[in-house]
This record gives C-alpha cells, structure tokens and sequence, in this order.
C-alpha cells in the first residue's frame, strides 16, 4: 500500500486502525485524506485478516472538525468534480463494507467528523466529545450524507433541530439522543473501543458480517421484506457450514 501522509493504517491480530492524522488542522478532513481513505477501505474490504475496523482521530483536540472548506468549495470543472465523485465516493465505502467499524470519538466532532462517524456501526465518545453540524452558519448543507444517515440514527426531529440549528452536543447529550453508543473518559476510549473489538472477534465472523446486513440493508425495507432478507442471510449462513 502506498505511502499515507494524513492519514495512519494499522492492523494488529485482526484489527485495522484508521487515524485521521492532521491534528495541527483538527483533523479536517481534505481532499487528500478522502483519496487515502479510499485506498484504506477498499485495502480493509479486501483483507480476509481484518474481522474488525476502529476509526479515530490523531492529537488532542479533535476527532474530525469537519470538511477544510478552502479546498471543498474550490469548485473543480464539473465534468472532472463528477468523474473524482464517482471513482472516489468513500461514502458508498464505508456504508457498503461487511466487516464492523467502530467509532472512537473525542474532542470536536463536526460536519464531515460526525458523517464519518454515522458510517460506522458502533461510536464510543469520551467525555470531552462535542458534536455539531456547523453547514447552516457557512450557508450550506452536509455533502456526505449527514442528511440521510442521521435521522436514520437519531429520528426525524432531533436529526432536523441539529441540522437547522447548527447547534452543538456534549457526549452526554448525544448520549441520551442515541447518536453515539456508550461515553467513556478520555483515558478509556482506545480501550474500550479495543475491548469492544475483541468479543466482536470472538464470535464466527460470518454471523457477525451477515448480522450487519441484516440490519443495514433492512431498514431501508418493509418489515415483511426485512423478514425474508433476515430468513435468506440465515440460509446461507447455515448452508455454508454444512458445505
């Protein structure tokens, strides 16, 4: 894999680690790291050895303060803008991959910072965690998601007062509102988030993966859809062990 210079790639006995690692700038996520990102996701798809993803930020301060607006409203000539998009949506990454993620979030998490997140299937927040969608101050929308992910994870309402209201959460509010699973200190977060990964580690792997499709892909069905979907995950699931 080629050389990353914002963003860290570890694994370590069936762990990948994804650092944002631009804390001098907060961790803003850019261009740059949107095309690193790509290549870590697909490395993460592709590696029967990775059974489980953690994705954190680098320094202190931040986990991910958001998108760096002087490169994103740089408008590209709209026939590359769209060729760029289509070749590196990492969105469509995050969303489409099997194995878990796991979230482990301090400091500011903004805008891009809590798109990210939302990707992922577990978030763990420390205490200092602090969560906001700033887009309706600067005159503009999420670009990455935000829109759909969220009141997917937190409702209708709480999902519309925080992105008209470019207001922000503390850990323990974004707690209470579902948006992140668990709050622990600043001390703790890695090993809680480690902790976490092992018992999902411990269990067969192929449950583990087709439990996440099964709910993933259902909450976009009917009930009666998501049913079937569920019964047909079971039946290959246990059709593949009896091959």
């Amino acid at each position: 894999m080629a050389d990353f210079e914002v963003v860290i790639y570890e694994k370590s006995k069936g762990t990948a680690y994804i650092t944002l690692n631009r804390p001098q700038a907060l961790n803003a996520y850019n261009i740059r790291m949107r095309d690193e990102l790509y290549e870590v996701l697909g490395a993460i798809r592709d590696d029967p050895e990775v059974e489980v993803a953690i994705l954190k930020g680098a320094g202190e301060k931040a986990f991910c303060a958001g998108a760096d607006l002087t490169e994103f409203l740089t408008a590209p000539p709209p026939v590359f803008a769209r060729r760029v998009r289509f070749d590196r949506d990492i969105w469509v990454w995050f969303l489409g991959i099997d194995k878990p993620f796991i979230a482990a979030l301090h400091g500011y998490v903004l805008g891009s910072g809590i798109e990210m997140a939302l990707c992922c299937d577990i978030r763990l927040a420390s205490d200092d965690a602090r969560f906001g969608l700033p887009e309706p101050g600067l005159g503009i929308i999420p670009a990455a998601g935000g829109s759909q992910t969220l009141p997917r994870t937190i409702g209708r309402a709480a999902a519309l007062e925080m992105l008209m209201s470019g207001g922000w959460l503390t850990a323990d509010e974004a707690l209470k509102i579902r948006l992140v699973n668990r709050v622990v200190s600043r001390d703790n977060l890695l090993p809680e988030a480690e902790k976490l990964a092992d018992r999902i580690k411990s269990h067969d792997t192929g449950a583990v993966r087709l439990a996440k499709q099964a709910v993933t892909r259902g909450m976009d069905l009917t009930l009666e859809e998501g049913l079937k979907l569920e019964k047909a995950l079971y039946r290959r699931l246990v059709e593949n062990r009896t091959e």
